[in-house]
């Protein structure tokens, strides 16, 4: 098969479309015929030597992938060969193939296309364990979601608004922001211009966010702190504004609010089935009810996935890049 390789870390370049080794399937595996995959920020990473994958998983990018089931391994139940499926990966994405745990499969809901459901399981997976299994937002509270137009963005508006929460979001253009509202955004800031503080605080009488998805890290932490609502919770995600922050234990203490940090990556096997589980449960229902939907930028063929993480690290898109098998 062929696979995107990264012989040597670096820029977009750097990624090969290279003849590679079939995978094969171990117990408790499927083995995936890819139809495609999607860019994330950690295949990014990973390209410029930053997010090796976790022990024993495959050496290529790609965390997300749809296509049909080509073979089982021993002890696989509840899968068939030929089934139409989308999974949540620790690497091997952008491959003709790909061995995923049974686990972490998921039928390609009604809907959406086979194609289009590459742009689900990282970023739903992600969305549901953090804003709902973390940070349990309900009906009625404030969500505050940073890069509202990115793939996390876009599922997150639309989850939440499916549950009755009222959404805020940050994004850098009137373009980005106006794509945020079409999918149900209710507050709109744009960061160049202005304080998503002082805009969450007024739209919210006061209060502030019950809680807020964050993908920048050390960057946003303080003012984070400052938006949150009493009883706020902060869920980060993402270092894309840096590593180390100032924390003001104080502030937090009178808001008896909450901070946590999850990764997706490198959980292990039973969590992720865990999370698999319970998006399968809570959400894949919506999209048959049209609810939810994925929301797309993009196509390209995969051994391009260099002009994928072009467009990604240039934040020229809104939602998510597909790249797409032979």
């Amino acid at each position: 098969m062929h696979a995107i390789t990264i012989p040597e870390p670096g820029g977009p370049e750097s990624l090969v479309w290279a003849e590679v080794p079939d995978p094969q399937p171990g117990e408790g595996e499927v083995l995936v015929e890819v139809a495609a995959s999607a860019v994330n920020r950690a295949d990014i990473m990973q390209r410029q030597g930053f997010y090796d994958p976790p022990p024993g998983a495959s050496p290529y990018p790609g965390l997300e992938c749809s296509g049909r089931v080509a073979a089982l391994g021993p002890g696989v139940s509840g899968a068939a060969v030929g089934d139409e499926v989308c999974a949540l990966l620790s690497g091997g994405g952008y491959a003709e193939k790909v061995v995923v745990p049974a686990g972490q499969l998921l039928p390609v809901p009604q809907g959406v296309d086979l194609k289009g459901a590459a742009a689900l399981p990282e970023v739903v997976c992600t969305v549901w364990s953090n804003v709902f299994m973390v940070a349990h937002l309900r009906p009625g509270e404030t969500l505050l979601v940073h890069g509202g137009s990115s793939g996390i963005g876009t599922m997150a508006i639309q989850l939440a608004k499916a549950v009755g929460a009222k959404v805020a979001v940050t994004a850098g253009t009137k373009e980005k922001l106006e794509r945020c509202a079409e999918l149900g955004a209710d507050v709109l800031i744009n960061y160049r211009d202005q304080d998503f503080v002082a805009e969450v605080k007024d739209a919210t009488g006061g209060a502030g966010a019950d809680v807020i998805l964050d993908n920048m890290g050390a960057k946003y932490l303080d003012r984070n702190v400052q938006a949150l609502a009493v009883n706020g919770r902060l869920a980060i995600i993402g270092m894309q504004g840096g590593r180390k922050g100032e924390l003001n234990i104080g502030t937090l203490l009178a808001k008896r609010a909450a901070v946590s940090a999850t990764s997706l990556r490198a959980r292990p096997l039973e969590e992720k089935a865990a999370i698999v589980a319970a998006v399968r449960e809570h959400v894949w229902p919506l999209f048959a009810g049209g609810h939810v939907r994925p929301v797309v930028d993009r196509e390209m063929p995969m051994s391009e996935a260099a002009e994928g993480h072009r467009v990604v690290e240039e934040s020229g898109h809104i939602g998510k890049v597909l790249l797409v098998a032979p």
